[in-house]
């Protein structure tokens, strides 16, 4: 996908990399402890519980990139933070809450597949049908599928609060902290509601849109991550808000691209089925410019379109060629571009030293680059 060319060096790049790969080791370790010693304390209580927790860690473990927990850490050295322990605890509670997000997701939009594997529901869905002799067993997969994701949220908030104690003090406010990750959370559940309505509606507006990408997406994935790395940190709220700013221009830039990686992209590589937003009726940025600039055949074909379930491979091919002729494809990467330009200034203005800010310059230049 074409992007700005000029965003960030390549040092800078291999700086945000450098940072990512280091990062997810440890933090692949810190989840595989934690969650063994949580699949401890419910086997004690109810054997049968540790699927459960089996099944949270086969996600977790399935090939996550781990970038909210490594932008956060990033954030929180950025701002001089110095407890590993307090930016790793906080880093696992924002992959858990990603990990319950995802199973929920995936029960919503009826998906099958997540990163080429069994999603949570239609893995339960088929435990039952080798395992259990009675009841039905979608609804058993649908029903299990609710309790993982909650036993992940739950978890989420329990790592996310108090930050204090056992080895990980930090120099922030815990209850600043603590607000911050609710508002994460309310937020993108009211995005996941607004996302729902959007496609139901007679013409929703570009404001809507943007408001359920924000919510969604952009916040609980770039925006909220860096402030709570900043918050940990003790950060005064110059800077706080100023990687806020970062983070907004930054996570649509991200969202927006994985919306067009969703229809563009390689299966293999994205980890679900080309085109299953159109497939699941999602009105995104992509699709409601198409609809602004197509053809009326094409219009009514795509509209047609949004919804119905998974479409061939000749269907696929058509809507990609709606979406590119129709101007869709090219509005939504003139969205990118000024998304990066918006975070490349907001990096400029930021008061920390040009070292530190290095590895977020280098975010830019990966989010130009990536394909997955």
């Amino acid at each position: 996908m074409t992007v700005p060319s000029a965003v960030a060096t390549r040092p800078a790049r291999a700086a945000f990399t450098d940072a990512l790969a280091a990062a997810r080791e440890r933090l692949d370790r810190a989840l595989e402890a934690w969650l063994a010693e949580r699949r401890r304390r419910l086997a004690a209580a109810s054997p049968e519980s540790a699927e459960l927790v089996d099944e949270v860690a086969r996600l977790v473990a399935g090939g996550g990139k781990r970038l909210r927990p490594v932008l956060l850490q990033l954030a929180y050295r950025a701002c001089g933070g110095r407890s590993e322990a307090a930016a790793t605890r906080l880093g696992l509670a924002t992959e858990l809450l990603h990990t319950y997000l995802l199973i929920h997701d995936d029960l919503m939009d009826r998906s099958e597949l997540r990163r080429g594997r069994a999603t949570t529901h239609a893995a339960f869905a088929e435990l039952h049908r080798a395992r259990l002799a009675r009841g039905d067993a979608e609804h058993f997969g649908r029903t299990v599928a609710i309790l993982a994701g909650d036993l992940a949220h739950t978890w989420a908030v329990e790592l996310s609060r108090p930050l204090a104690g056992a080895g990980a003090e930090a120099e922030g406010d815990p209850e600043a902290v603590a607000r911050a990750f609710d508002a994460m959370c309310e937020e993108v559940i009211a995005g996941q509601y607004l996302e729902m309505l959007l496609p139901r509606r007679e013409a929703p507006g570009e404001e809507e849109l943007l408001r359920a990408l924000r919510l969604k997406s952009g916040r609980y994935t770039v925006e909220r991550p860096v402030e709570l790395g900043a918050l940990l940190a003790g950060a005064p709220a110059p800077v706080v808000e100023g990687l806020g700013r970062w983070g907004e221009a930054a996570g649509e830039a991200f969202q927006l691209q994985d919306d067009v990686l969703g229809t563009f992209g390689e299966a293999e590589a994205v980890g679900k089925p080309v085109a299953s937003d159109l497939a699941e009726g999602k009105l995104t940025f992509l699709v409601h410019h198409a609809l602004a600039g197509a053809a009326p055949e094409d219009r009514e074909w795509l509209r047609g379109a949004l919804g119905r379930g998974e479409l061939a491979p000749e269907e696929v091919e058509r809507a990609r060629r709606i979406l590119r002729d129709s101007g869709g494809l090219a509005a939504v990467v003139d969205m990118i571009e000024e998304r990066l330009e918006r975070a490349r200034r907001a990096l400029a203005e930021l008061p920390l030293p040009a070292a530190r800010l290095e590895p977020f310059a280098g975010f830019l230049e990966y989010l130009r680059e990536r394909d997955r």
